[in-house]
């Protein structure tokens, strides 16, 4: 029983960490965002006011300012360290073998069950320059507050509880719940969920969230761009029957999952190889 109530604590304080950070930094975000376009739209002074909020947000995650007792600890559950250089490219390739996949995925769920694509706003009226400069912050913020949220604070919280499998997948969850303001939809909560299974686990081989940051800047931007406009027009499987797209995305969503798992395979290879030797520098 001691054990039970123990990783119990252990699954909330993770939970409530993650959701604090990513609920903190998301909540300011949309606020900025909102009153930049309600008032001066012609000028995106939210995208600075970001910038500089993220900044503080990082330094004090990482350990800086009150209170000095808890820093080093900060410091260690924002695991944000520098990566040899062939360990963070096969982050890369497995990051980017990944969204293929999930895009690919994603498309796929969209076209076999019917429910609403995402929202987004309508943003004709406003400037481009002002949408383009938010469209890159979005990309921004988002992977920074949530990797820092869920692989950073949480995963190094529960991977001291629970074997980095379990960790891994209870992170993910987390993840895939933080976004049920997309709607309570399996589909959608299944693709966050293997997606939160992809950085969860680089960070854990690679020690560090700085690749998966890097990462999930490419997934938001290709979803913001290339996947999520295009989703209220898919028509499903059982209004118009399976199209040469439907089956090309099949292909798109196995064929890159497979390489995406051999990558991962290759990932920790390097990562342990990586270790070893600092292991040897280190004595």
């Amino acid at each position: 029983m001691p054990s039970l109530l123990r990783s119990i604590r252990t699954v909330l304080w993770g939970a409530l960490l993650a959701l604090l950070i990513t609920g903190v930094g998301q909540g300011i975000w949309g606020a900025l965002v909102e009153t930049n376009l309600r008032i001066t739209p012609q000028i995106p002074w939210a995208v600075a006011a970001m910038a500089f909020f993220l900044y503080l947000l990082w330094q004090y995650l990482g350990g800086k300012w009150w209170p000095h007792t808890t820093s080093g600890a900060r410091r260690t559950y924002l695991r944000a360290r520098p990566v040899p250089a062939r360990v963070f490219a096969w982050v890369m390739i497995v990051g980017f073998l990944s969204i293929l996949a999930l895009s690919g995925l994603w498309i796929i769920l969209f076209q076999i069950v019917r429910m609403p694509a995402n929202v987004l706003p309508d943003i004709s009226s406003y400037p481009a320059v002002t949408l383009s400069l938010m469209l890159v912050m979005a990309s921004l913020a988002a992977p920074l507050i949530e990797e820092a949220g869920f692989r950073g604070y949480s995963q190094v919280i529960l991977e001291r509880q629970f074997k980095a499998p379990t960790a891994i997948m209870i992170s993910s969850t987390l993840f895939a719940l933080a976004h049920l303001t997309h709607g309570f939809l399996w589909p959608k909560l299944l693709v966050y969920f293997l997606a939160g299974v992809v950085f969860g686990l680089s960070a854990y081989l690679c020690k560090s969230i700085l690749p998966g940051i890097v990462v999930h800047i490419m997934a938001d931007a290709t979803f913001f761009t290339l996947v999520w406009p295009y989703d209220s027009s898919r028509p499903t499987i059982w209004e118009e029957g399976a199209d040469v797209w439907f089956w090309v995305h099949c292909i798109q969503a196995s064929v890159f999952t497979t390489l995406a798992i051999l990558a991962f395979r290759r990932l920790a290879s390097a990562a342990e190889d990586s270790q070893r030797q600092a292991m040897g520098t280190f004595t």
